[in-house]
């Protein structure tokens, strides 16, 4: 009799062991799904509440539909072409009369040529650009000009795409600007530059860059006083691109609150093509690498050839 008080004893201590055991295993799946439903809660929100901000900011593209469109669109595009605003504008120095000391004509040569298609690693391409700046001073004797600005560049691109919708590109480049003169009216700098386009809708686009100077010019170690560290660029197109209303800032050097302007209007003149009425105002220091340090306020009209695709400052 007492053997058998002893087993049904045992036995109940088994089954009690057991059952704790089990009702602790039980405990922890349910902590841990508990856990990875928290989890999956966060990270659903997160995705989420990121859809809304990106749609909020960035409207639909209605040239452009799914991801592959948009990296068709860059690769299908001509690999040589217009990088920035191609113009010729005459004009003369605001709040003074003008003589033909004070006035000039300037024009800019820009082009770029695609190396790669978006074939390297992460979707990236590869560039080359070239931009000439020309100041002219067709009003005095003999037309000469005063300044010439070179700066090519070497870089890498890659287009941001999110939920079939094109947000714009990421640019890194190196590159090199000078006036191509010697003695006292050398000018030149290198820049390691990273920038973003954003196509915010159909109408507006967003551009910011900025850089790291290298000053080698000997007569212009204050250049990144004057001509600054970073810009940002918005530029409006109407229905169409009948018209076109850009502004660019250009933040100087130091902590306080200056910053060369730059105004760009322009008009279609024709329905079927690119070329546009162009008015040009400047405000501000480094427009020319040979009077980077001198205060200019300029208004110049003549005509630009406009990039179909994107326009970059």
């Amino acid at each position: 009799m007492k053997s058998l008080y002893l087993l049904f004893m045992f036995a109940l201590l088994v089954q009690t062991s057991l059952f704790a055991q089990e009702t602790v295993l039980q405990d922890t799946i349910k902590v841990e799904k508990q856990k990875k439903d928290s989890t999956t809660s966060v990270g659903a929100f997160i995705s989420h509440q990121t859809d809304a901000i990106i749609g909020s900011v960035f409207g639909p593209s209605k040239q452009l539909s799914n991801a592959d469109s948009i990296i068709n669109k860059f690769d299908a595009n001509p690999s040589f072409g217009i990088y920035k605003d191609n113009y010729f504008i005459v004009g003369t120095q605001m709040l003074s009369k003008p003589t033909k000391y004070n006035s000039d004509a300037k024009f800019q040569i820009s082009i770029m040529h695609r190396i790669t298609n978006s074939t390297l690693p992460f979707k990236t391409y590869a560039f080359l650009t070239y931009t000439q700046k020309a100041f002219w001073d067709v009003f005095q004797d003999s037309f000469p000009f005063r300044d010439l600005n070179y700066n090519p560049t070497l870089g890498v691109g890659k287009a941001l795409v999110r939920d079939n919708r094109f947000l714009g590109t990421l640019t890194f480049q190196f590159e090199h600007e000078s006036n191509g003169k010697d003695g006292e009216d050398s000018r030149s700098w290198n820049k390691v530059s990273f920038g973003t386009y954003f196509t915010l809708d159909d109408h507006f686009t967003l551009q910011t860059k900025a850089w790291i100077p290298i000053v080698d010019g000997t007569n212009n170690k204050d250049i990144v006083k004057y001509s600054g560290w970073g810009l940002m660029a918005m530029e409006y197109s109407s229905p169409k691109k009948k018209y076109n209303i850009g502004c660019v800032v250009t933040k100087r050097g130091g902590v306080n609150l200056n910053a060369n302007i730059e105004l760009n209007f322009s008009i279609r003149l024709f329905s079927d093509d690119n070329q546009y009425l162009f008015l040009q105002y400047y405000n501000g220091y480094g427009e020319s690498m040979l009077d980077y340090n001198k205060h200019r306020q300029r208004i110049r009209l003549g005509f630009v050839i406009k990039p179909t695709f994107i326009t970059m400052y």
